[in-house]
């Protein structure tokens, strides 16, 4: 039993730093990861706050998960979710000022992430707080390595530096472009590529009426339903379109 638990526990830490890794593999969180990532200090500090915010606010509402009604869960969350983000927000103009500057309306914006709602409403809402501190702890790290790996990229390439080292001489001219929001999209939408193409194989693509929209990964289809839902949950959710016609021809 116990080895189970640490299993899961395992899995539910991992899957954020790669399988649904927020930015790179289910593209969430598109506000700050192109506003914030000019430079690999500014990544590094967005997806710290956005972590702590988001592993505690997992915390308390898987501990308040039984107790809230469903009518006022989401407003609920936000309060919770926007403590928290006060807190981040207070440190760093505390005792990182020119950071806090630098990230600007962002990390008061936090509070609207749809990473962090989106794993309060699916995940933490459902589950323990041990498997919820291990899913919101590994997809804040992965959003983290994320928006770090983004930032380096586009400070190598637009200032020459690494965390403001420079790394190259006086020969280089840095690339404007890539301080501004057009290299934000041009960097991120190359890593996406060059992910996917080492990634994702056999991809299937196409629209019908009553079907799942979605991706083929391995011959197995990709929907938000399948990200999202418990086995149980998707098999209860096709269960009740093959009741309603059984009761339509029944009648």
């Amino acid at each position: 039993m116990a080895e189970d638990t640490n299993r899961s526990l395992y899995y539910e830490f991992v899957k954020g730093l790669w399988e649904e890794n927020p930015i790179f593999r289910m593209l969430l969180g598109m506000c700050p990861t192109l506003a914030v990532t000019n430079s690999a200090v500014n990544g590094l500090a967005m997806g710290l706050a956005t972590t702590f915010v988001l592993t505690c606010s997992s915390v308390m509402v898987s501990l308040v998960r039984k107790i809230v009604p469903s009518q006022v869960r989401l407003a609920t969350f936000i309060v919770i979710i926007a403590t928290f983000v006060t807190i981040a927000d207070y440190f760093l103009k505390a005792f990182f000022p020119p950071i806090s500057k630098q990230l600007g309306p962002y990390v008061p914006l936090i509070v609207v992430n749809c990473v962090i709602l989106g794993r309060a409403e699916a995940f933490s809402s459902k589950n323990p707080i041990s498997l919820s501190v291990a899913d919101a702890s590994g997809i804040g790290i992965g959003f983290t390595l994320a928006l770090v790996s983004l930032g380096i990229v586009r400070e190598i390439l637009g200032n020459g530096s690494i965390f403001n080292i420079s790394i190259f001489g006086e020969w280089f001219e840095p690339w404007i472009v890539m301080l501004l929001p057009a290299g934000a999209f041009i960097t991120l939408g190359i890593m996406i590529g060059i992910i996917n193409a080492f990634t994702i194989k056999k991809t299937g693509k196409g629209v019908c009426f009553g079907c799942s929209i979605g991706y083929k990964l391995q011959e197995k289809l990709v929907t938000a339903e399948s990200m999202y839902l418990t086995p149980e949950e998707l098999e209860a959710a096709k269960a009740k379109p093959e009741k309603k016609e059984k009761k339509k021809k029944e009648g």
